[in-house]
């Protein structure tokens, strides 16, 4: 598994007050298309926040099922990359946050079912939908989004990174 590391803080592990784990997933269907999530000008891979005592894997299983509708039995692999971010006095002052985002893939065919989804407020409110995009033309697309809207949050420039560290597994 490939680690990012994100500390321009120089923070230890005996700095940071809390921490955050999330999940991210590439869905590659059989066609070489990639399943992303779009909202608010941004591309995003399906995924979000670990719950407590949940394990990555159910976690996946679960976001995927949130935002695609898609059902998984299991998930077979291990993450292909993780991001350890540590961000200083975030969200507030005195408060030291790591952030760490385990990347996935998953293969399958099974069509989205936008009925069995739960969007979050936030997510209904940047019009959030799903866009199969041909995994050869990914970045292109990232790239093209980012010079029309910008990358305010860095999403695309992560999803850029992630997407050198899955071409070359």
């Amino acid at each position: 598994m490939k680690e990012i590391i994100v500390n321009k803080y120089n923070l230890t592990e005996e700095d940071v007050t809390e921490v955050v784990k999330r999940v991210k997933v590439l869905i590659v269907n059989s066609k070489d298309e990639v399943l992303l999530g779009y909202s608010h000008n941004d591309y995003q891979f399906p995924g979000g926040h670990v719950e407590e005592n949940e394990e990555l894997k159910d976690a996946v299983i679960r976001e995927v099922k949130e935002e695609t509708g898609i059902t998984l039995s299991s998930v077979e692999s291990e993450p292909f990359a993780v991001l350890l971010g540590y961000y200083k006095d975030w969200p507030e002052v005195g408060k030291n946050r790591k952030i760490e985002i385990y990347y996935y893939e998953i293969k399958t065919d099974e069509e989205v079912h936008l009925d069995k989804t739960e969007y979050t407020e936030d997510e209904k409110k940047g019009n959030f939908e799903l866009r199969r995009i041909p995994l050869e033309e990914v970045e292109n697309e990232l790239k093209k989004n980012m010079r029309k809207y910008g990358d305010q949050k860095g999403i695309a420039k992560e999803m850029l990174e992630l997407f050198e560290i899955y071409k070359s597994n």
